[in-house]
């Protein structure tokens, strides 16, 4: 995931290198996806307790298609809520087609109201209405009409389609029982995340505190999908060991992570997800290469 306070920082940060040249040193690195979160307006408040800024996800990941030829590039997370179905659907589907097929979906329903009412979105039915926006997305890249009660339109389409086909995949970020069943039911892929009892009150989720809770989870979705005919999900997930990051130090990580790693494995996990915390380019090389060489080259 890249570092969400470089952003803030960016033209410091960057040390004059572009976007694209991080996206290149990621894949070079051998990792194999590079994400992008999401805060298009957030509030001064929020941001002073922790938050953060973004950049655009679907400008800056287009960059970072554009510089690279194999990572999956994806949004971690995009709030759907946010926009009209079909504007993501049209930006969705431009990106997966100009990046070869390398996109990946990560959504979510969203929970920072104030967020919301800044952008005059409606915060109360943001769990409906991500339930339609998925089934308005299905719809639009293959070219079909969709006929929900919010989004429904007739006599439309949306071309270019996508070169995935039946469009990129969808992974759905949050450990509600709304997530999971969307999870179950639509999506292609999961992004539980780690929560104390305090996070979860303030991200309105279950708390998540330990591996064996997360398996747990995991199994039960994987075994609603399979009654459904379904394999099982893809599951992104940042480790619990992901605090240690908060001071800079990616070798106290790696080594706290990498016995882990079957652990996660064994309970379903199939990607794991890491964003540094370097204060600079020059420090995110050295991180980016701490990391792979202890934990992709292990």
């Amino acid at each position: 995931m890249f570092p969400m306070r470089a952003v803030k920082h960016w033209p410091q940060w960057s040390q004059g290198a572009s976007l694209a040249d991080v996206a290149r040193m990621v894949e070079q690195a051998g990792f194999e996806g590079f994400s992008m979160s999401e805060h298009p307006y957030p509030d001064k408040e929020w941001l002073a307790q922790g938050g953060h800024h973004a950049f655009d996800p679907f400008v800056s990941l287009s960059f970072a298609a554009a510089a690279t030829t194999r990572i999956q590039v994806m949004t971690y997370i995009l709030v759907s809520g946010y926009r009209s179905p079909y504007l993501t659907a049209k930006s969705a589907a431009s990106l997966d087609l100009l990046s070869g097929g390398r996109f990946t979906l990560g959504t979510g329903a969203g929970y920072l109201k104030s967020e919301f009412d800044a952008l005059h979105a409606d915060f109360g039915r943001r769990g409906a209405l991500l339930d339609e926006a998925i089934d308005a997305w299905k719809a639009t890249w293959i070219g079909d009409e969709h006929r929900g009660p919010e989004f429904g339109v007739s006599d439309h389409i949306a071309l270019p389609l996508p070169l995935t086909p039946g469009g990129p995949p969808v992974w759905i970020g949050g450990n509600s029982a709304a997530a999971q069943r969307r999870v179950v039911e639509v999506a292609d892929g999961w992004m539980p995340m780690a929560a104390s009892g305090e996070m979860a009150t303030i991200t309105r989720a279950r708390p998540l505190e330990d591996v064996g809770t997360l398996g747990e989870w995991i199994v039960d979705v994987n075994k609603r999908r399979a009654e459904l005919g379904r394999g099982p999900a893809d599951v992104s997930f940042v480790p619990f060991e992901a605090s240690l990051l908060a001071g800079g130090d990616c070798g106290a990580f790696c080594s706290a992570v990498r016995p882990q790693l079957a652990t996660y494995a064994e309970a379903g996990v199939t990607w794991i997800t890491i964003e540094p915390t370097s204060r600079s380019l020059s420090d995110f090389r050295v991180d980016v290469d701490t990391l792979a060489s202890q934990l992709i080259h292990r």
